[in-house]
């Protein structure tokens, strides 16, 4: 049987940890696209690995690997008023669960929480569906948490799409 290297971590930290990603679930439904960046430290990264095994993003190939910069970018390109693929607009809703803390260091701050999503997409009249698996890696601040990596491993990687993913899982 494999060791579970999970922490036991304070009932205090799994709650925040909880409902930090569940406002992060809240937050992209409602596209409240600045206030979720700010979710992000100012050298995060949301990384989309493009295989199961890929340990790293950097110079790798990713279905994404976007800063602050990029995100922004997608952002302004899907909201753009010319943006025809968004035509009809998209809807979505996310759930997260399963939230399990890896480690947390009290000197620095830093935890690391896997989880497990849903999420659905209504756009172009039809339903997508994705499923997976999260790690972040956040970082404590005076005013709470603060992401520095969103690694998001999605159930059907190697599978077909129908059309590009726009939004962010």
């Amino acid at each position: 049987m494999p060791k579970d290297n999970t922490l036991n971590a304070s009932a205090d930290t799994q709650r925040a940890v909880e409902q930090f990603l569940y406002r992060q679930a809240e937050i992209l439904d409602e596209r409240r696209w600045d206030e979720w960046l700010n979710l992000f430290t100012g050298d995060g990264f949301y990384w989309m690995p493009a295989a199961a095994d890929q340990e790293v993003g950097e110079g790798q190939p990713n279905i994404f690997w976007e800063d602050l910069y990029l995100m922004d970018m997608r952002i302004r390109r899907v909201e753009h008023p010319y943006a025809h693929s968004q035509a009809a607009g998209h809807r979505t809703s996310h759930v997260v669960s399963n939230v399990i803390i890896e480690s947390e260091d009290d000197a620095t701050g830093e935890v690391v929480a896997r989880s497990r999503f849903h999420m659905v997409e209504y756009r172009l009249e039809e339903q997508r569906y994705f499923g997976g698996k999260y790690r972040h890696t956040l970082a404590r601040e005076d005013d709470g948490y603060k992401i520095k990596l969103q690694r998001v491993d999605i159930a059907n990687v190697e599978g077909p799409f129908d059309f590009v993913m726009q939004v962010w899982l």
